[in-house]
C-alpha cells in the first residue's frame, strides 16, 4: 500500500472521512486525538472495534473528518469508515468484519414530528376537565 485509502461512514446525522494509511497507530479526529475528541470509553472502543477485530491496531495511521450529529453518531460512522476503509486495503477482512457487524449502516434516525403531537409520537397531555 503505497499512498491512503479513504472511505466515508455515516450514522444518524453524522458523516465521518476516514483516511487510512500506513504508521504506527495514531488516530486523530478533527486535528485532536481520539481518546480526548471521544471522552467516554464506551465511544473510544466503538472507534478501536474495527481495528481490533482484524488486529492491526498498531500498523495504520488514521485521520479523520467529522461533520454533523452528535459524538455518539460520529463514533459509529468512523467505526463504519474505518470497517470500510480496512476492506480497500486488504479484501480478505471482509469475512471477519461481517461476522462482527461492522459493515452494516445502521438505517436508524430521527423520526421527524407530526402535526398535532408534541414530537413524532408523543401526543400532548390528557386533561378531563
Amino acid at each position: 500500500m503505497e499512498k491512503q485509502k479513504n472511505a466515508v461512514g455515516r450514522r444518524k446525522e453524522a458523516v465521518t472521512r476516514v483516511f487510512l494509511s500506513k504508521g504506527s497507530g495514531k488516530i486523530t479526529v478533527n486535528g485532536k486525538d481520539y481518546k480526548t475528541y471521544f471522552p467516554l470509553v464506551y465511544l473510544q472502543n466503538q472507534v478501536e472495534a474495527p481495528l481490533k477485530t482484524v488486529e492491526v491496531a498498531d500498523k495504520f495511521d488514521i485521520l479523520v473528518n467529522a461533520t454533523g450529529g452528535g459524538v455518539k453518531g460520529q463514533a459509529e460512522a468512523t467505526k463504519l469508515a474505518i470497517s470500510r476503509a480496512l476492506l480497500e486495503v486488504n479484501a480478505e477482512y471482509r469475512p471477519v468484519l461481517k461476522a462482527a457487524g461492522l459493515l452494516k449502516r445502521d438505517p436508524r434516525s430521527v423520526e421527524r414530528k407530526k402535526p398535532g403531537r408534541k414530537k413524532a409520537r408523543r401526543s400532548f397531555q390528557f386533561s378531563k376537565r
